[in-house]
């Protein structure tokens, strides 16, 4: 069984993900690209499933690991009975971009001589195929079809039951580097840069994008590190920006709810944006905004809350029965089937998104025409029902937040008329702006309740109604709004801390436990808490949540607070970026609602 998540760090060049785990092991590596078929896939197996080890062969007594810096450079000491060593870990990135994804690890050793084993398993397509692997000039190419992974290193290796592998001792003040390249099996080999400018490039690349970085307010250190791990997540060759860079990391241990998350979801678009504005990178915001607009051109009734990397609107989802997932967790799932799902929330926030855009300055001027013509749709379209925001596998129901975000999408398309000078049917959408919000008020308000719920008829609370006032769908001060904070902090938060999205259901879920808390929505409610007025709850439930991260800052996308461990693919962008809003309220005192908020820039 692979380690636990939080074991875990992320390595990245913008194109594709690795992860690493504390004690030496990549057990999970996609290239060329995110949604590319992992040649090493043991986080969701064993480890003949695929990973590259490189340890000690002696217990090791101490680990302790960390970022270099504000990069995504990885360093772990690794302390044993005959000395110590450092891992150097990190994908190639900032030179020469156009090059073959370039995995590197160098060896330092810090004290005393260890004994030392490097073993690679190279398993192309998630797991299932076998290479052949050949040695020319001290080089392993390893070629399963397509894909052709190369290995270069001074330290001699052989083949040993259908792995390579090399023993070496490693001395205080030695640095043994080892590299893998990624490459089409087809082309001619290009050889690797070498490891130590490699290492000189990729932090230097990394500092100089933080160094961008304008945010100067509290818990500037946290902000930073989820503003680099959404950096990582993001494919530099289109601007898309992945949910996370894993697969099939499922909800519950041992449970069904395992996903593909390594696509771009519409509905992080406004939190992103934010958080890419509020700390000066308005260069990541635009090409973020120039993905979302070819993605989402075309017909309106195409429209996707998902697509990929690229913009691509097939995501076919399979299984893969050969892995036997995370924590034994069936199925292992590639693909998404959240493609063809109608989710109307993704029409708000893809105008919430345009609407900040201009107003602060990173407007496409050409996107009002897409914009109306999707409002055009969106018109005959929200008082129908949909699958809702969490993507619910089952009959369409007339969702709450679905209503919510259909009246923000027209709500932002008026204050761009008003505000910005855009040419549209104001009296129109002034007109079903007001009969959204009156159709929400009435369906759902539960009078008997004296909250609103997640869907019309319902008594049953959804994490997301935290929402309506931070869109200014209602004032944080309306006595529904208060109520219903009030019920989801009694029924829905656990400890004091852990927010679930809603209620599940063991006998329709088929989970024993149900699911983990989602993180986000514990960042939600410190947002409302700051809009409540109630900042030293909010600071003391923030600190809490950032407690959660593991040794390198990491989120995933749910918390079990019974087993207390991370769920979820991981790291999640949401997770981070969820963070970095909250940590901003925080850190100006005060909340304002997405749509007036005072400043996106500086």
């Amino acid at each position: 069984m692979s380690a636990p998540l939080e074991d875990y760090a992320l390595l990245g060049d913008c194109r594709g993900a690795a992860l690493v785990g504390k004690h030496g092991g990549i057990d999970w590596w996609c290239a060329p690209a995110f949604d590319s078929p992992a040649c090493m896939a043991a986080l969701l197996g064993t480890r003949e499933h695929g990973h590259w080890t490189i340890a000690p062969r002696e217990p090791v007594r101490a680990v302790r690991r960390q970022y270099r810096g504000d990069s995504m450079v990885l360093e772990t000491d690794l302390e044993t009975a005959s000395g110590s060593v450092r891992l150097i870990e990190f994908m190639c990135f900032g030179e020469h971009d156009e090059r073959p994804p370039q995995l590197t690890r160098i060896v330092e050793g810090l004290s005393g001589t260890v004994p030392m084993r490097m073993e690679l398993v190279l398993r192309f397509d998630y797991g299932s195929r076998v290479p052949w692997v050949t040695r020319e000039r001290g080089v392993l190419s390893a070629i399963a079809g397509a894909e052709r992974v190369r290995l270069y290193t001074p330290v001699p290796f052989v083949g040993k039951k259908m792995a390579t592998v090399a023993d070496f001792a490693l001395q205080a003040g030695q640095r043994i580097p080892f590299t893998l390249t990624h490459s089409p099996s087809h082309l001619p080999e290009q050889p690797p840069i070498e490891a130590e400018r490699a290492l000189t490039s990729t932090v230097e690349t990394w500092h100089a994008w933080s160094a961008r970085s304008t945010y100067k307010g509290d818990y500037r250190s946290e902000v930073q590190r989820s503003l680099l791990t959404l950096k990582a997540l993001t494919y530099r060759p289109t601007g898309g920006i992945v949910a996370a860079p894993t697969t099939s990391l499922p909800e519950q241990r041992g449970g069904p709810r395992n996903w593909d998350y390594r696509f771009c979801w519409i509905r992080d678009a406004t939190i992103t944006l934010y958080a890419l504005l509020v700390a000066g990178y308005t260069e990541e915001a635009a090409a973020w905004r120039e993905w979302m607009l070819r993605a989402v051109a075309g017909a309106p009734a195409e429209a996707q809350v998902i697509y990929a990397v690229s913009g691509e609107r097939r995501l076919t989802e399979f299984e893969l029965p050969w892995l036997p997932g995370y924590a034994d967790s069936k199925p292992v799932r590639v693909g998404n089937a959240a493609h063809s799902q109608r989710q109307l929330d993704v029409f708000g926030e893809l105008m919430d998104a345009m609407y900040q855009c201009r107003r602060s300055g990173v407007e496409n001027a050409a996107s009002w025409a897409l914009e109306k013509k999707l409002l055009g749709y969106l018109e005959h379209l929200w008082s129908e029902p949909d699958e809702g925001i969490w993507e619910v596998r089952g009959p369409r129901r007339h969702f709450t937040h679905s209503k919510l975000m259909a009246w923000v999408a027209f709500d932002r398309a008026i204050r761009s008329i008003e505000q910005f000078g855009r040419v549209g049917p104001l009296e129109r959408w002034r007109a079903l702006r007001e009969r959204i919000h009156a159709d929400v008020c009435e369906h759902a308000f539960s009078k008997q309740r004296g909250v609103f719920t997640q869907s019309y008829g319902s008594d049953e609370l959804d994490a997301n109604l935290l929402l309506m006032p931070l869109e200014g769908f209602l004032p944080v001060d309306d006595p529904r709004v208060q109520a219903t904070v009030a019920a989801i902090e009694q029924e829905l938060t656990i400890d004091g801390t852990f927010v679930m999205r809603y209620r599940t259901r063991p006998e329709l879920d088929g989970l024993p436990k149900g699911e983990g808390t989602f993180l986000p929505c514990s960042f939600w409610l410190v947002n409302v808490m700051v809009m409540q007025g109630r900042k030293q709850e909010a600071r003391a439930l923030f600190d809490r949540l950032l407690a959660l991260c593991n040794d390198v800052g990491l989120l995933a996308e749910e918390y079990d607070p019974i087993d207390k461990c991370m769920l979820g693919n991981f790291p999640q962008a949401f997770s981070h970026l969820a963070l970095v809003d909250a940590a901003v309220a925080l850190s100006q005192d005060r909340c304002e609602p997405h749509a007036e908020r005072p400043s996106l820039v500086g």
